[in-house]
Order: C-alpha cells, then sequence, then structure tokens
C-alpha cells in the first residue's frame, strides 16, 4: 500500500505550538537570521506539509515588495516530495502576489541544501563572506561548525527568477 498523498495547508494560529516546537528543534529557536535582518520565522506566512493526519513538512516566507524570501523550509521525511511541494506552494504564491524573484539563505557547510536547490531551479545570487559572525551577534546560539565538522562561516544567498521577472546581471547584484 503506498503512502497517502502529501497536502499543502496555509499555517493557522491552531498549528502555532507545532510551528515554534519544530523551528526550535531544526532551527535552535524562532528567530532566523538572514542578510542582517531578523525574522520570527513563527510569525510568518507559511505552510504546513500534511501526510494523512501527520505534519510532514513547514515552510515560512516573508514578502518584500517585490522579493519572497523562502526562510524555513523542513521535509521533516526525505525523499517524499515534502521540501519540493512547499517550495513549489510558495513560488506559487509569490507569482500570484507579482514577485519578481524568490530567494533563500543558507549557509557555507550546507551542502546538502546547496544541492536540493539547485535541483529545483535555484541559481546562486550572491556570496557574504563573515555574515554567519555578523549573524552571530543577533542569535548567538548559531554554532561555529556546521555540518560535517565545517566552520560556519558564510551565507549563500540562491534565487529563482519569476515568469514575471527579469534576467538578472552580475554586475547588477550588490551582495550587500
Amino acid at each position: 500500500m503506498s503512502d497517502p498523498a502529501i497536502d499543502l495547508h496555509p499555517i493557522t494560529p491552531a498549528d502555532q505550538a507545532w510551528v515554534q516546537t519544530t523551528l526550535v528543534e531544526h532551527w535552535g529557536s524562532t528567530l532566523v537570521v538572514s542578510r542582517g535582518v531578523q525574522h520570527r520565522a513563527d510569525g510568518l506566512p507559511g505552510w504546513i506539509a500534511w501526510q494523512g493526519d501527520e505534519r510532514k513538512g513547514l515552510a515560512t516566507y516573508h514578502m518584500n515588495g517585490q522579493e519572497c524570501e523562502l526562510v524555513t523550509l523542513n521535509a521533516l521525511q526525505e525523499g517524499l516530495g515534502i521540501g519540493t511541494a512547499l517550495i513549489d506552494k510558495t513560488i506559487a504564491r509569490a507569482e500570484q502576489v507579482g514577485c519578481y524573484r524568490v530567494w533563500l539563505v543558507t549557509t557555507n557547510d550546507n551542502l546538502p541544501a546547496l544541492r536540493f536547490y539547485q535541483k529545483r531551479g535555484f541559481v546562486l545570487a550572491a556570496l557574504r563572506p563573515g555574515a554567519v559572525e555578523r549573524a552571530r551577534q543577533i542569535k548567538p546560539e548559531i554554532p561555529q561548525f556546521g555540518l560535517d565538522g565545517i566552520p560556519l562561516r558564510d551565507e549563500l544567498e540562491l534565487e529563482i527568477v519569476l515568469k514575471n521577472g527579469k534576467e538578472r546581471s552580475w554586475g547588477e547584484f550588490s551582495p550587500f
């Protein structure tokens, strides 16, 4: 017998305790820092992936003008398409409200995330050397070492330019 389908639903007030617990478990707290900006991820809009009566994934995002930042993404079980479905739903929402791009930040140690996002059409848009140290000033619980013992130092920004966006030349983008 196959697994039940994955259903995506917007985060509701009834989901808040689960969202907070999930963020603390996977992100160290509900605070997420990217490009020096603080996000209280448990207060952001987003999606929960359900399989039957179980929550299997979470994505939160932040709209800023015509840009959509994917702030958090957690697939609680790999290989089921949960992360991809959450990304696709976020991209669809961004297109619906007229955004020209969806972007996210990951860190230099997170090679699985770099692989995952690039396979789904994201491209590298910026490198911010030393940005994690600056983020630690805001969120001290960020560890010194990440995956495979790699020192956490840099932010990498990835993006997807949407249909209503224009391709960016490398000279146009300021990493700061």
